[in-house]
């Protein structure tokens, strides 16, 4: 684990990951909020590539709960038995929908607890919903925000409720938006797992990364 990086470092670095990447976007796709939910759920312990292939056709007949709740477990069972965990999924799709109808209305609530409310949603895909559909700077931790903000300092943290505090006390406040999509897409694509290009980085000279590679 780096130390924390100095305010003016990370404003650097974060003016670079804006000039590369003006508008980063989230790659799952979706089309309203409930979607989205459903999208970010089934992305547990699976590719978004992967999701976005189970779901092109699953969305095109259910995209509201009360859809998905016509549709029923065998229906999203069927489109789904792509993704890992698929069974369980289709439960906690058909269940969180469910819910919804009953609940709110058939509308997707925008606060973290309702949201971290329902089967299958915890608190990352709460703050991808929240960040991504209503343009909160929640910060959702994954792997690659994990490994990131740990290797170059720029919010580093025992675990993910650590990291996602460090971001929001040391990233300035005008780059929080965008932040963990910056840092997913840079895990995702340059500082990766085993084997980070660090050459291809456009941050590795303020990069304290003590294992870089050529």
């Amino acid at each position: 684990m780096a130390k924390q990086l100095d305010y003016h470092t990370i404003r650097e670095i974060f003016d670079r990951f804006q000039a590369s990447e003006p508008e980063p976007k989230g790659e799952l796709h979706h089309v309203n909020a409930f979607t989205l939910v459903v999208a970010v759920a089934l992305s547990a312990q699976a590719t978004d590539a992967g999701v976005n292939k189970a779901t092109a056709k699953l969305f095109e007949i259910a995209d509201t709960p009360e859809k998905m709740v016509a549709l029923g477990l065998e229906g999203i069972t069927e489109h789904i038995r792509t993704i890992g965990l698929y069974r369980n999924k289709a439960k906690n799709v058909l269940k969180l929908s469910e819910i919804l109808v009953a609940n709110y209305g058939g509308e997707v609530p925008n606060s973290r607890a309702a949201l971290q409310s329902l089967p299958g949603v915890g608190r990352k895909t709460a703050n991808v919903v929240l960040n991504m559909w209503w343009h909160y700077p929640a910060q959702a931790v994954d792997t690659h925000i994990f490994r990131v903000g740990n290797r170059t300092g720029i919010c580093p943290g025992k675990d993910v409720v650590a990291v996602e505090r460090a971001i929001e006390d040391n990233i300035p406040v005008d780059y929080q938006h965008h932040a963990h999509h910056w840092m997913i897409l840079h895990g995702r694509y340059i500082c990766v797992a085993r084997k980070p290009k660090c050459g291809a980085c456009h941050i590795r000279d303020l990069c304290p990364f003590e294992e870089k590679t050529l």
